[in-house]
C-alpha cells in the first residue's frame, strides 16, 4: 500500500525541503512539497496526518548485544540497590519465591556504585545460595562474583591458570575480563521457548525507542547456532547484524556462510569483533598513563600484537569488516599501529573508543577509522571516570567535539544492555556533556544537535557500509522511519532526552506504536 504523510515536520538529513512524503511497500518513492506529493494520490493510498509531529530517520543501533538484553530479561536485575545489605536481601528474597534448580545469574552489579565501593564475596553469596551456582554480572558485562558452587561447576580453583588478559580473585570469587567473559560461554542457555519468547521481547524494547538495525556485538560458535534458529523461524523483525567472536571466526565463517554480508530473513554476519582491553570504570581499559592514585597502573591488554594483525589480515582476505573494543588510548595505538602496519582495511571500527587521544586523531582520519563512541559514559559513568582518571583526561572520554573537527566520520551507542538503547538519551549526552552530579565534562567536546543526530541515523547506516538504503530521508531508500512527538531541532536542547517515539515504521510496516 502507499502512504502519504503531510502537516508534520521532517528532518531528512539531506539538506532538502520536505513538506509531504510518500512510501510504497518498503521504500520512500517521493518527498518534496505537498502539492507534488499529492500527485500521487490514488484510491489504493492512506493520507497520514502527522498533526504537527516529527518524522525523521528511524535510529540504527551501531554497537550492543541484543541477545544479552534477551537473556537479561529473562534474568534476575538488581541494577537500582545501592548496599550489599540491600542486595543480599534482594536475593534472600528470590530464593524464597522461587523454586531453583540451576544457574542463577544476576544483572546490574557494579561495586562502583554501592556506598563503599566494596565487591560482595562469594562467601556472602554462600551464606544465602550454598547448593546453587550463582553470578553476579557487572552492568559492564567485564568482570563479575561467583559463588563456591559456581566456580567448582566451572572448574576454577585457587591453582587454576588465568587467562592472558584476565583476572581470578579466587579469595572473593572475582573474575575479571578474558577469566569471566570465558566462564560465562560455559553457562548452559536457557530453553529454546524462553529464548524466542524473550528475543521477541527485546525487539520490541529497541522498536520502542526508535531503532530498527541492532547490532549482535559478538557471536560465538553457540550464539551463531541460535541465531541460525531464529532466523530459520522468522523471529527476526528488526535488521540484527551480529559481529564473530574472533576466536570462533573462522568456524562460524564455514559453517553460516550464507549470512555473510548478506541479509536472511532480517539477520546477517557483517564481520569479526576483537577485544583490545576492558573497561574504564572496572579500571581494566588499557592507557598509556596511569591511573589515577594508581602508580604503575595501567589496566592491561588483551591481545598480543601479532594476534590483532592476524584477526585484521583474515578479515582482509575473507572481505569482512572488524570492530576492535578499545576503551583506553593505548589499546587504541594497539589498534591503530596494526591498521597502519596492513593498510587496505575497509571500514574499521573502533568500539567505545573512551580515552582515544586528541593526538591519535589525525592516524584514526588517515586510515578512516570509524570511532563508535559510547557517549552515555559522561553522564552515567563521568563522575567515576573523574576519580579514577583526572578531570583533564575524563573531560575528553568520547571526543566527539574534537573528531568533528578532525572531520571524522563518527557514531554512537549504548552498548546495551549495560544501559537501555535510549538514542534521545544519547543524543541529550552527546550536546550536553553533563554527568549526573551536574558536572560539565567537557565543553569543547559538545557537539550540534544535528551532528549527534546523523551519529545514530546515516552516519551509523555508513558504518555497516548500507548509507545508500538507509539513514536519511530520501527517494529510493528503505522507510525505516520514526515518528517523534517534539522536533529535537527546535526544542531547548536540555529537554531533548524527554522526546517520545511515537511510532517506529521498519520497510514502510509499523512495528511500534504508542
Amino acid at each position: 500500500m502507499k502512504k502519504i504523510y503531510f502537516n508534520g515536520d521532517f528532518i531528512t538529513l539531506e539538506n532538502s525541503e520536505v513538506e509531504a512524503m510518500a512510501i510504497e511497500n518498503d521504500k520512500i518513492i517521493k518527498t518534496g512539497t505537498k502539492a507534488d506529493v499529492m500527485k500521487l494520490l490514488d484510491e489504493n493510498t492512506q493520507i497520514i496526518d502527522l498533526n504537527g509531529k516529527t518524522m525523521m530517520p528511524a535510529f540504527i543501533d551501531t554497537h550492543s548485544h541484543i541477545f544479552a538484553l534477551a537473556k537479561k530479561l529473562l534474568q534476575l536485575s538488581i541494577e537500582d540497590l545501592t548496599s550489599s545489605e540491600e542486595i543480599k536481601n534482594k536475593l534472600i528474597e528470590y530464593r524464597n519465591k522461587n523454586e531453583m534448580d540451576d544457574w542463577l545469574i544476576v544483572n546490574g552489579y557494579d561495586n562502583n556504585l554501592l556506598k563503599d565501593r566494596k565487591h560482595i564475596t562469594k562467601q556472602e553469596l554462600d551464606e544465602i545460595f550454598p547448593d546453587i551456582p550463582v553470578i553476579l554480572e557487572n552492568r559492564s558485562r567485564h568482570n563479575g562474583i561467583a559463588n563456591s558452587k559456581a566456580l567448582e561447576l566451572l572448574g576454577i580453583t585457587k591453582d587454576t591458570e588465568v587467562p592472558e588478559g584476565g583476572k581470578i580473585m579466587f579469595d572473593i570469587g572475582l573474575l575479571e575480563e578474558n577469566a569471566f567473559i570465558d566462564s560465562i560461554k560455559k553457562i548452559p542457555l536457557p530453553k529454546v521457548e524462553n529464548i524466542i519468547n524473550s528475543f521477541r521481547k527485546a525487539q520490541e524494547v529497541y522498536a520502542s525507542y526508535g531503532i530498527t538495525m541492532a547490532q549482535e556485538g559478538v557471536i560465538t560458535k553457540e550464539l551463531a547456532d541460535i541465531y541460525n534458529l531464529l532466523a530459520d523461524k522468522k523471529e527476526i523483525f528488526l535488521d540484527i547484524v551480529a559481529y564473530m567472536d574472533n576466536k570462533n571466526a573462522k568456524e562460524i565463517n564455514n559453517k553460516y556462510g550464507e549470512y555473510i554480508n548478506n541479509y536472511k530473513n532480517n539477520f546477517k554476519i557483517g564481520g569479526v569483533k576483537i577485544f583490545l582491553d576492558g573497561s574504564l570504570q572496572a579500571k581494566t581499559a588499557w592507557l598509556r598513563e596511569e591511573y589515577k592514585n594508581e602508580e604503575k597502573y595501567y589496566g592491561y591488554r588483551i591481545m598480543k600484537d601479532e594476534e590483532v594483525e592476524e584477526a585484521l589480515q583474515f578479515a582482509k582476505q575473507n572481505n569482512l569488516q572488524l570492530l576492535a573494543h578499545c576503551n583506553g588510548d593505548k589499546a587504541a595505538e594497539q589498534f591503530i599501529n596494526t591498521i597502519k602496519k596492513l593498510n587496505g582495511i575497509e571500514r574499521p571500527v573502533m568500539i567505545h573508543a573512551q580515552l582515544l587521544g586528541l593526538d591519535q586523531l589525525d592516524d584514526v582520519k588517515k586510515y578512516n577509522i570509524i570511532p563508535s563512541f559510547f557517549i552515555s559514559h559522561v553522564y552515567y559513568f563521568g563522575d567515576i571516570h573523574i576519580e579514577n582518571l583526572g578531570i583533564n583526561r575524563a573531560e575528553h572520554i568520547s571526543p566527539a567535539g574534537s573528531s568533528l573537527n578532525h572531520d571524522i566520520l563518527f557514531t554512537f551507542h549504548q552498548d546495551t544492555p549495560v544501559i537501555e538503547p535510549s538514542m534521545f538519551e544519547t543524543i541529550w549526552c552527546a550536546v550536553n556533556r553533563i554527568t549526573q552530579k551536574g558536572i560539565t565534562l567537557g565543553e569543547n567536546e559538545k557537539i550540534p544537535v544535528v551532528e549527534a543526530i546523523k551519529a545514530v541515523t546515516i552516519n551509523a547506516a555508513y558504518q555497516y557500509g548500507e548509507e545508500d538504503s538507509k539513514g536519511s530521508i530520501k527517494e529510493g531508500k528503505k522507510a525505516n522511519l520514526i515518528i517523534v512527538d517534539k522536533n529535537p531541532l527546535k526544542i531547548d536542547k536540555d529537554d531533548i532526552r524527554n522526546i517520545m517515539v511515537l511510532e517506529t515504521i521498519k520497510d514502510g510496516e509499523t512495528i511500534f506504536k504508542v
